[in-house]
């Protein structure tokens, strides 16, 4: 019997139970929706993520008291470490691998005001020109901080696009001042939005001269010195090994800091790669989410079709003595009744696929989430259910092409 027949034949069955074909797939559907509809918007996540971490800067360095992670912290620890200082900053400059290098101090000043417009949650960081570059910043409007700035301890500000929309939505911002920590600064420069990174807006900031913002914000006592201590931002020179500028800063900085070979570091070297691999262990734990409610839900699907395939080997006891006594072989029977438990499995995947796309191109077109459908996703989608329908169909079709034509004939 030619394949094409063969199919031709399961969609006849199908058509002829297409309710019961229906309620037998449900649990393929229902699997093949999940497991899309998740990896889709995981998909859609981690483009933007990859897009957010890209926008901290390429390849910059993050030197601080404190390791990104995502274990447990001992804060009163890491508070008690020593301040790392403008003079380990210019050491590090130094290193031949290293290209730009920004001082960064930063702190929360909540609602700033200019006449009667309101700006909240305002973050000011004080720091040095180096910063535009090791942290992407583009002025759209003004300049950027100068060298002249720092040193002469100018009172003069950048500001982020949420500042300019909430203080001055009908004005234009050069020039004008702001108070900060009671003093006036003058704006002379506006940065390009950045949108908002791991649900964090970006754009709410004020950059400052570090030397103004130490005269300023006096540095707190006790815990909180911890937040508004000194950290560095560092761009390697373009064909550097990452890897081993991060071992030259680490080198110059234990030596300075005169930590034994045995002790560990008291500071933190960060990386993209390190935001990578925090935002990797998150969703690892959505796919092992992902895979056991989408087992649970194929596995249940599978024994359906398995189960209607059974009750279809009976119901069709007759027809397969026929068959065989007209000449089908244990192989044609075994074929036919393994491609329709596929045919039906794979018209519940394909369901499924359609449902989830659907799904997460709604929940993204409702929600800030993005989702994305590549073409593994797509692949996946088909060929899985297809595989459960081979595993779950074999016992059936087995079944019915070890059936003896003569006792098959006079099955009543």
């Amino acid at each position: 019997m030619k394949l094409i027949e063969i199919l031709k034949l399961s969609i006849s069955t199908f058509k002829t139970h297409r309710l019961r074909s229906f309620l037998t797939t449900l649990g393929i559907i229902i699997g093949v929706m999940t497991v899309i509809a998740i990896l889709s918007l995981i998909q859609g996540l981690n483009m933007t993520v990859e897009k957010q971490i890209s926008s901290l800067g390429s390849n910059t360095i993050f030197v601080q008291k404190i390791a990104w992670g995502m274990g447990r912290v001992d804060f009163e620890e890491v508070a008690k470490r020593k301040d790392l200082t403008i003079e380990d900053g210019e050491a590090l400059k130094k290193l031949p691998s290293v290209d730009k290098l920004s001082y960064v101090k930063s702190t929360n000043v909540g609602t700033i005001t200019y006449g009667i417009n309101k700006a909240r949650n305002i973050e000011v960081i004080g720091s040095d020109e180096n910063l535009q570059y090791t942290s992407n910043y583009t002025v759209t409007t003004g300049r950027f901080i100068n060298e002249d700035d720092f040193k002469r301890r100018r009172k003069v500000c950048v500001i982020g696009s949420y500042i300019v929309e909430n203080l001055f939505p009908n004005t234009d911002p050069l020039f004008k001042t702001i108070n900060l920590g009671g003093k006036q600064f003058t704006i002379i420069g506006v940065l390009e939005p950045k949108g908002t990174f791991m649900g964090q807006p970006q754009d709410n900031i004020i950059i400052i001269p570090l030397t103004t913002f130490d005269e300023v914000f006096p540095r707190p006592v006790g815990f909180q010195r911890l937040w508004r201590s000194l950290s560095f931002q560092i761009l390697p020179k373009d064909g550097k090994n990452l890897e081993r500028t991060i071992d030259e800063i680490r080198e110059v900085l234990r030596r300075r800091r005169r930590l034994g070979f045995d002790k560990p570091d008291d500071f933190g070297i960060n990386t993209q790669q390190t935001l990578r691999e925090i935002y990797r262990n998150i969703t690892n734990v959505a796919f092992i989410v992902m895979i056991a409610v989408a087992a649970i839900s194929l596995i249940v699907g599978g024994i359906g079709i398995m189960n209607i395939m059974l009750v279809a080997v009976t119901e069709r006891t007759r027809e397969i003595g026929l068959r065989k006594a007209v000449g089908a072989s244990n192989r044609d029977i075994l074929l036919q009744f393994l491609l329709e438990a596929c045919f039906l499995s794979f018209l519940g995947g394909l369901i499924g696929l359609i449902l989830g796309i659907s799904s997460a191109k709604i929940i993204a077109a409702l929600t800030p989430l993005e989702s994305a459908v590549p073409l593994w996703v797509v692949i996946i989608g088909v060929l899985f259910p297809i595989c459960v329908g081979i595993f779950f169909g074999i016992y059936p079709a087995t079944r019915a092409a070890k059936l003896n034509p003569i006792e098959a004939l006079r099955y009543e």
